[in-house]
Order: structure tokens, then sequence, then C-alpha cells
């Protein structure tokens, strides 16, 4: 019998050393632990192989979005309750984020992607497509296989043509004018700032 590493037992089973890690912490597989490291016996890394059947363990990523607003915490908690449900796999982590679907410099987003790259989340899970993206998700989706990961969208779009297409128009224009009204809105607040300046450095005068 030999003492596997980590490393060494996970890629015997196929499978990333995060799975072998969630499967030792949940009992699945006996570990032995050698002062800090864990150690795995040959004997029950081929004994798992063959129960598993070479079966990829599902390492889920939940994937929760709003458009940003603090009273929107509701629509958080509802998303993560409905994914959680419906999980068949290991949940690994949960990342939010409170942003528009446009905006590629989401926190949560960027993390998920680093999950994905390194192995550790293999399933990408959201509750509606547009929670991951507003338009793009096709190209998200490649990235993920690039990776050997996959996206489930748990209500997948049933819209058709001109009103799929609408509802996108209608998302842009939605978007934009609020840009465009937060531009507007911080440039009045300049001038006012600028305007109340020279009021003072009249008086001053």
């Amino acid at each position: 019998m030999e003492l596997l590493r980590l490393s060494k037992a996970a890629k015997r089973l196929g499978v990333h050393p995060v799975t072998l890690r969630l499967w030792a912490d949940s009992g699945k597989i006996p570990v032995t632990w050698v002062g800090r490291e864990r150690r795995f016996s040959s004997i029950d890394v081929e004994a798992m192989k063959v129960s598993t059947g070479g079966e990829r363990v599902r390492l889920e990523g939940l994937y929760l979005r709003v458009s940003g607003s603090h009273e929107q915490e509701a629509s958080l908690q509802t998303q993560e309750k409905e994914l959680r449900a419906t999980s068949t796999g290991e949940i690994v982590k949960v990342f939010r984020d409170r942003a528009c679907g446009l905006r590629e410099d989401r926190p949560g987003l960027s993390r998920l992607l680093r999950a994905v790259a390194d192995g550790s989340v293999t399933v990408v899970r959201v509750t509606h497509e547009d929670r991951l993206a507003r338009f793009g998700v096709g190209w998200l989706k490649h990235l993920l296989s690039v990776y050997g990961a996959s996206l489930e969208v748990l209500h997948p779009k049933k819209l058709g043509g001109r009103d799929e297409l609408l509802e996108d128009f209608v998302s842009l224009v939605t978007t934009f004018a609020g840009r465009l009204y937060g531009m507007r809105s911080a440039e009045n607040r300049r001038r006012l700032l600028a305007e109340s300046g020279q009021c003072d450095a009249g008086r001053a005068a």
C-alpha cells in the first residue's frame, strides 16, 4: 500500500484536487494526516475509482446578480434559495454582484471565472440567463467550455424572435438612459459647485 499526496491521488482519480478534498471532508474517502498534509491510501483510491465509475463530480458555483439597489437583497436571497434547492452536486461557492448586466468589470463574475479557470468550479448555475449577462452569454459559455465547465440556467428563456429582440432593446435603452441620467446629474453637481465657488470668490473680493 502506498500513501499518496493529494495532487497525485486526484490525478489517479481523474478529478480536481478540490474535488478530492471535498470527498475527504465529507467522509466519502478515508484520509490519513501526515503532519499537516493529507495522504490517501492507494487501495482506497482504487476503490473510489471503481465506485465512481469515472463519473465527474459536479462542483457548482452559484452566480447571483441584481442591478445594484440595496432594496434588492430579497432578490439575491430568492435566487440563492432556488439554486440551492435544485442543486445536484457540491456547491463550492456563491458569487454575488450588485451591478448592471452590461458591465464587464463585475467583481463577483471575475471571481467566478477565476474559480472556473483553476478547476474549482465545473458547473456555473444561474436562475435566469440575464443574471449572468445581458449580452454575450454565448461567448461566456464558450469560455467556460474551454476550461471544461458548463452553464446551467434554471429558467431558460421561452421568448422567440421578435419578443426576445424587443426585450433586449428595452434592456439597452433602460441601461443607457440610466447612465445618461447619472452623467447629467454629475455634470449638474460639478456646475453647481463651480458656481458656488465663483460666488464665494466674488463675495470675498
